[in-house]
């Protein structure tokens, strides 16, 4: 079998987290965003492997001793120490292709979301990783092109969908053409779809792919929807959803829509954080989804039981981490199954 882009719902080794220490920007609310990686990681082990990196030794002891004492089975957790500048795994770790003879990890370059942060270590993440022989079967193919694992999502069957707003930021010397032929190639897909609409405020990502819309099972999308006409989303989200209703299947067919309901504004200092329920993670028999402890939450998991049926809907704490800008599917990146 050739390379292809596995879709996240597809069998898994692990996920991989780097876990907050007061070197990074968490620093100011280190324990609160400490209890949504303990909850996090406690989901994870009850239905497969984790892969924590620390920074040092020390980062280790008290990761795992936080771990341990809420009763987390610590046979599920691995810890691999490399320096790190920050914790989102969704835009800094491998992206992995599968096929007969292995894997390949893709290693683009990671620019700290267009310069915005400081980004030299996590840019060595995926090297660093694959040198201390954590994957197996594998190899890491460099390319000097700045993408990250939120920008895309892929079908498993050779469709891509991402946003224009956020490979045009990064690029903004390529047409669609260019960029569309690029992420063919280096993903091994058949085609991309573009969404032209679309944003949260509170994000730092310029319209990553993975806080709008997600390929579910069955020629599905999931969807952030807003449904308050006051609300300074209203517009953009609608436009968003006319586009994503527009979109066919590779045989021509609509997709199944799954528009999720809206959180209330979280507001911090005045400042609007982006809580986004599509920010969520798939894993071996769950769903993972980013709560807000909004009224929302209940009927956002009815909505992702529907789209990922067979799967249980597991609730994590989330609003500590849109802090930062980010959420559940951020801070994560599955490894598919044999990787490690």
């Amino acid at each position: 079998m050739p390379l292809r882009f596995p879709a996240e719902w597809e069998p898994q080794s692990a996920i991989l987290l780097a876990w907050p220490h007061a070197g990074t920007d968490w620093a100011a609310r280190l324990g609160e965003v400490e209890e949504t990686y303990i909850a996090h990681v406690a989901a994870i082990t009850r239905f497969q492997r984790v892969i924590v990196c620390v920074a040092d030794d020390d980062v280790e002891a008290y990761a795992r001793a936080r771990l341990a004492s809420n009763r987390i089975d610590m046979a599920q957790v691995a810890f691999i120490t490399l320096p790190y500048d920050d914790t989102w795994l969704r835009d800094t770790g491998p992206i992995t292709l599968a096929g007969d003879d292995g894997f390949r990890l893709l290693d683009f370059r990671f620019t700290g979301w267009g310069g915005k942060f400081e980004a030299s270590e996590d840019d060595l993440l995926v090297q660093r990783l694959h040198e201390q022989g954590i994957f197996l079967q594998s190899s890491v193919q460099s390319i000097d092109f700045a993408l990250e694992g939120g920008a895309i999502e892929t079908d498993g069957a050779g469709t891509l969908l991402t946003t224009w707003r956020c490979l045009h930021e990064r690029h903004p010397g390529l047409d669609r053409d260019e960029l569309e032929q690029r992420l063919r190639d280096w993903l091994r897909q058949d085609r991309v779809l573009w969404l032209d609409h679309g944003y949260l405020e509170g994000d730092d990502t310029d319209a990553h792919v993975d806080t709008l819309a997600r390929f579910a099972p069955d020629d599905a999308i999931v969807f952030q929807a807003c449904d308050d006409p006051g609300d300074p989303h209203h517009a953009e989200l609608s436009a968003m959803a006319a586009e994503i209703a527009a979109l066919r299947t590779a045989d021509g067919r609509p997709y199944r829509l799954f528009p999720l309901p809206w959180p209330r504004p979280v507001l911090d200092d005045g400042r609007r954080l982006a809580a986004s329920y599509a920010n969520y993670l798939v894993i071996n028999g769950a769903v993972l989804m980013p709560a807000y402890d909004d009224p929302a939450d209940d009927a956002a998991a009815a909505v992702l039981a529907a789209a990922h049926p067979g799967r249980e809907v597991v609730k994590v704490p989330c609003r500590a981490l849109i802090w930062q800008n980010g959420s559940l599917h951020c801070i994560s990146m599955q490894l598919p199954a044999g990787l490690t």
